[in-house]
């Protein structure tokens, strides 16, 4: 059979050619960039302290601090609710693992504060802290995230266990101390041991308060806190 395509009716052939082959190319990659977030604990100077991720917060930045949710709350009748709700979910959690401990409930600065403390029926399993307080740290993430769901705000609610946060803590205020004294004798900066989000910040809270700088320096698990002159 001949072919009758006319010049008309080939240039419209050619035509949907030209657009099957246009829908069907690779599309030209584009160029991205990527975001670089901010330590929030990196740079504690003059008037300003920085948090810590949890930080997160720091005292963990974690789960908590990237959940949907509106900014924490600093109304202490907000932090109070915080604590009753922390407080349920974490007697609820020692009765389903059978384990023993009293909650105590506090505000402390602009956080709820909330304890697992030996009770008159027995000591708190202090395999609740574990190494390098990992355990600790994953348990307060998750009441954080108890309470989020509670209430619909990021919690940075600070957890201990048996005393654990509130004896490193003093211990951290004395390390800090030395460190500001080093610093102010030399002249020079001072670099200490690794530590986690949380005490860094303890540092970070007495270098300030001291009217010295402190920065972090470094990765997990090596991240530390370098004091600097003033």
């Amino acid at each position: 059979m001949s072919d009758t395509s006319t010049p008309h009716d080939l240039a419209e052939q050619e035509e949907s050619s030209d657009s099957a082959d246009e829908s069907t190319a690779s599309p030209t990659p584009t160029e991205t960039t990527d975001s670089v977030g901010t330590d929030t604990e990196d740079v504690v100077s003059g008037e300003e302290a920085l948090a810590s991720t949890d930080e997160a917060d720091g005292d963990g930045a974690g789960a908590g601090d990237t959940a949907e949710g509106s900014s924490e709350p600093s109304a202490p009748a907000d932090l109070e609710k915080e604590g009753e709700v922390a407080a349920d979910f974490l007697e609820n959690l020692l009765d389903i693992c059978d384990l023993d401990g009293d909650i105590d409930v506090d505000i402390d600065g602009d956080r709820a504060a909330v304890a697992i403390v030996d009770s008159e029926d027995g000591r708190v399993p202090r395999r609740l802290v574990g190494e390098n307080a990992k355990v600790l740290d994953a348990l307060q993430e998750l009441t954080r995230l108890a309470v989020q769901s509670a209430t619909g705000h990021r919690s940075r609610l600070m957890l201990d266990v048996a005393g654990h946060r509130a004896g490193r803590r003093a211990e951290l205020v004395e390390v800090a101390k030395d460190a500001i004294e080093a610093v102010r004798q030399s002249g020079e900066k001072t670099a200490l041991e690794p530590m986690t989000a949380f005490e860094r910040k303890v540092v970070h809270d007495e270098v300030l308060a001291a009217g010295l700088v402190s920065e972090s320096e470094g990765v997990e698990p090596r991240r530390h806190v370098v004091v600097l002159p003033a």
